[in-house]
């Protein structure tokens, strides 16, 4: 899961990058970077680290030109931790091209076979982006006639791109020269909105993960970038689109709205907030149903992610809500954090519990999801710590028991709680006194009631059916055994933070 950003301006971006690039923080800490053109000619900086901390004021000055990508980076299962993968990737044939990734390929060894062997490109890391760069410059310079580039060629390209390419991935790239393409998989998995603003100067267009990163800019959100389609903006603000796949059908994952993506943004057609609101109601209903011998005092939510739905919960069943948890905001998201240890260590760090609001009281802690249980664990051990009589868990998702391969790092079902362990067996797993989750049907119906033009989602780690249909047991086999290092995998060769001038022509 990564944030990314493409503008083309009448005036300098460097400044609207950054600050879309902090607007979409929550979804990659890892890493960041910045490309503007400048002309022909790409000037970027990227690096290890969080956005406040990757680019200095001499950073930003180098960061010249009215046209840009820009990216955040959440690692996925297996990639190394080297800023050698801060994106956006770079190649020099044909015309120069920057490119930033929001998503994960299912497909990216037969990929980086096919380019070695046959469209003899050259790929340095182990990054998916990388390959998915070089396949879209191999269908580019496959596409163009005379030397001549316009948006037919574009087009052509990236109708090559979803021919080749399998998995999720929603694009934002500069070509040299020639202005903006931004892209998404024929599914729509990971998601991509068009904003627009007018100046005096003319139109500026801005492309992003997230319509938070639009509005805050001040520009007006036009619409998703549909499946399968692509956009081709001119560096002159030309705008031009085109549905580049042959059976394109709209399928968003559904845990964006779960858990990844901010309440204020809207994503194909549905408000984040009002979608989680309908979380808590659903999960409310199910409590009166099936857990109604449940003596609860109060409704508290682990902030932040959860607080709609255990707002609205609260409010259906006509239980007291209370902020029982204070956050420092300075710590990142745990469930995006390689490793257990650092999670663990990080929960104590992250959250405090007000003994006031659990003391003697049977609470019901709400979150967004279970997902590996470390995080839940600890956080009902403070409630105890902190004097509750009971605790009760609810998440506002159902169980999390198969891998994501779209770009979520839920890469093995050994690491997933839910699988093969029973509701009352996850409790005691997690020292809860009962753990109640939501129906799947209840939460594609909460997303719908917000949207009902959607008639389909990806839902892969809940119920196990992958959309793009290529993903069999043996590929999820592979996956696992590297993740525990029965499968050697090549590490990304070391490299320290990048500033470079990268010219073209």
């Amino acid at each position: 899961m990564c944030g990314i950003i493409g503008a083309v301006s009448h005036q300098p971006v460097n400044q609207l990058l950054y600050d879309g690039l902090q607007l979409l923080q929550h979804r990659g800490q890892d890493a960041a970077g910045i490309v503007t053109a400048d002309g022909s000619m790409f000037h970027m900086h990227k690096g290890s680290g969080m956005v406040r901390d990757v680019f200095r004021t001499r950073d930003m000055r180098n960061l010249i030109g009215n046209a840009g990508v820009a990216h955040v980076r959440y690692p996925t299962a297996g990639s190394a931790a080297s800023p050698a993968e801060a994106q956006p990737f770079y190649v020099n044939s044909p015309f120069g091209i920057v490119l930033a990734h929001n998503g994960n390929l299912t497909n990216t060894e037969q990929l980086q076979e096919d380019l070695f062997r046959q469209d003899l490109r050259h790929v340095n890391t182990g990054s998916d982006s990388e390959v998915l760069l070089n396949v879209l410059a191999h269908e580019l310079h496959g596409a163009v006639k005379n030397l001549r580039l316009t948006p037919d060629v574009v087009f052509a390209a990236v109708s090559g791109v979803h021919r080749r390419c399998k998995g999720a991935y929603a694009v934002v790239a500069m070509i040299a020269g020639f202005g903006l393409v931004a892209f998404r998989d024929p599914y729509g998995i990971r998601p991509l909105v068009i904003g627009r603003q007018e100046t005096e100067a003319g139109t500026e267009w801005l492309v992003a993960s997230e319509s938070v990163a639009l509005d805050a800019m001040g520009f007006k959100v036009e619409r998703d970038v549909a499946p399968g389609e692509a956009i081709a903006i001119t560096l002159d603000g030309r705008f031009f689109s085109q549905q580049c796949a042959p059976d394109p059908r709209l399928v968003p994952c559904i845990f964006e709205y779960v858990y990844f993506a901010r309440p204020d943004s809207v994503m194909d057609g549905v408000s984040v907030y009002e979608s989680r609101l309908r979380m808590g109601e659903r999960l409310a209903r199910k409590i009166e149903r099936d857990f109604s011998h449940l003596r609860i005092d109060v409704v508290i939510p682990i902030p932040d992610t959860s607080r709609p739905s255990a707002l609205q919960l609260a409010y259906k069943l006509n239980i007291p809500y209370r902020e029982g948890f204070i956050k420092n905001r300075y710590i990142g998201r745990t469930f995006i954090m390689p490793g257990q240890g650092v999670r663990r260590k990080s929960v104590r760090q992250k959250l405090n519990a007000m003994a006031m609001e659990f003391k003697d009281k049977n609470v019901l802690l709400v979150d967004d999801s279970i997902v590996r249980g470390t995080t839940s664990r600890e956080i009902i051990q403070m409630a105890r710590d902190a004097g509750a009589r009971a605790v009760y868990f609810a998440s506002a998702s159902p169980p999390v028991r198969f891998p994501n391969v779209y770009g979520i790092d839920m890469p093995t079902r050994a690491e997933l709680l839910a699988t093969g362990r029973s509701d009352e067996e996850i409790a005691r797993e997690i020292g809860a006194d009962a753990v109640i989750y939501q129906d799947l049907p209840d939460l594609i119906a909460a997303v719908r009631e917000v949207n009902p033009r959607l008639t389909r989602f990806d839902a892969s780690c809940f119920d196990g059916n992958y959309v793009t249909g290529d993903v069999s047991e043996e590929y999820l086999a592979r996956l696992e055994a590297q993740r525990s290092g029965v499968v050697p995998v090549v590490p990304a060769p070391p490299t320290r933070q990048m500033d470079l001038n990268l010219a073209t022509g």
